[in-house]
């Protein structure tokens, strides 16, 4: 485990696994039947864990979650020391508060890169909390290429395919503590596929329990309603060590009312072993301050590839806790709310909450998309 690591959204977490073998881009990828992108490779085989697979059992985690626990559901303190955090869970600057077996949060000194060095080409990154703040309270009239958090009011597919992810975590210090993260519903065979990051389904070392996903989640209401998985899958990597690169999951959901997820709310496309350096936005419900994860917020602009202690790629961008595994699009049109889903809301570095990182799609999350659209419903 890296020895001052922890992640990204909704909850910080332990240590981080060593890095895995950086991922080639690669160009010229054609386009599938089901909207998907991609330009094959062998993968390992991705973790699969049944959930509520059973009628019964998906009535009780619907039932489980009344508004009021959906409400209390907020993102949760990093166990552990390290730079990484799944969200600003802690102060306005992105370091956290949350400690576990009395350990303190690390700072940015005890980093051997300086931040600084990636400063220069990111200077429109230095949004402060009282900014995002602002964003939050007035829309823009028109979506921009260019923001680090803005509620997003244009509507179009990614506001109905977009939602809160919630769930109950089964391991660890926060164990039977409820959380949410994001997620997106993705065009699939068996069009019932929901991706996410892999913290949001798995985390020190266990499946969540509880987990639902609430598409076009805004205010506390549901309006296409509330949907319990039957399947949780994520990467080996993350699976055996929590591997920040293969941060990645998907969750296959249950019909409801006799029509499966897309048929509801439509979904988004999905791009495999694309280049780097592209235009991209990403989606997510914040819940940390200044956001409270009532609404869907947006980031965009150009990523850039972390050298810090990843093989990720960063976006300028102010999303806290909650806005894990919300997803990034290449190719978006602002005017329909549809993309390409590229990668998801995984860690920041606490010097640097401006910052939002996101694991590269490569051959391993391909693997956990085709296997989730191959899982037969129960």
């Amino acid at each position: 485990m890296h020895p001052r690591a922890r992640r990204l959204a909704v909850l910080a977490v332990p240590a981080l696994a060593a890095a895995g073998a950086m991922l080639p881009a690669a160009h010229g990828a054609a386009a599938t039947g089901t909207g998907t992108v991609t330009r094959s490779a062998a993968a390992p085989r991705p973790a699969v864990h049944e959930a509520a697979d059973t009628a019964k059992e998906q009535t009780t985690v619907k039932k489980f979650w009344t508004v009021a626990r959906m409400k209390a559901a907020k993102p949760l303190d990093a166990p552990g020391t390290g730079d990484r955090h799944f969200a600003a869970a802690g102060s306005a600057d992105g370091s956290a508060t949350g400690s576990a077996g009395g350990s303190t949060a690390a700072t940015a000194r005890s980093m051997t890169v300086s931040p600084t060095q990636i400063s220069a080409t990111q200077t429109s990154a230095t949004q402060t909390s009282a900014t995002l703040t602002a964003a939050t309270t007035s829309a823009a009239a028109q979506p921009s290429s260019r923001t680090s958090g803005s509620s997003w009011t244009a509507g179009g597919t990614v506001a109905k395919t977009t939602g809160r992810v919630f769930f109950t975590v089964t391991a660890g210090s926060d164990a039977g503590r409820n959380a949410s993260c994001s997620g997106t519903a993705v065009t699939s065979a068996n069009k019932s596929v929901v991706i996410t990051a892999g913290h949001c389904v798995k985390l020190n070392g266990a499946f969540h329990a509880n987990w639902v996903f609430v598409p076009g989640y805004d205010q506390g209401n549901r309006p296409n309603g509330t949907w319990p998985a039957t399947t949780l899958l994520t990467t080996p990597q993350w699976n055996s060590g929590e591997n920040m690169n293969f941060d990645i999951a998907a969750a296959v959901v249950a019909p409801q009312g006799g029509k499966n997820l897309t048929d509801v709310v439509g979904g988004q496309g999905v791009a495999f072993n694309q280049p780097r350096g592209q235009q991209t936005y990403a989606f997510g419900y914040p819940a940390g301050a200044p956001y409270d994860g009532s609404r869907l917020v947006y980031c965009g602009g150009r990523t850039f590839d972390d050298y810090l202690s990843s093989q990720d790629q960063g976006l300028s961008c102010g999303m806290t806790g909650g806005a894990s595994g919300g997803p990034w699009f290449v190719r978006f049109d602002t005017r329909t709310g549809s993309g390409l889903l590229n990668s998801v809301n995984s860690f920041k570095y606490n010097f640097a909450s401006y910052w939002m990182f996101g694991p590269y799609f490569g051959p391993e999350a391909e693997a956990v998309y085709n296997t989730a659209q191959k899982t037969a419903l129960t």
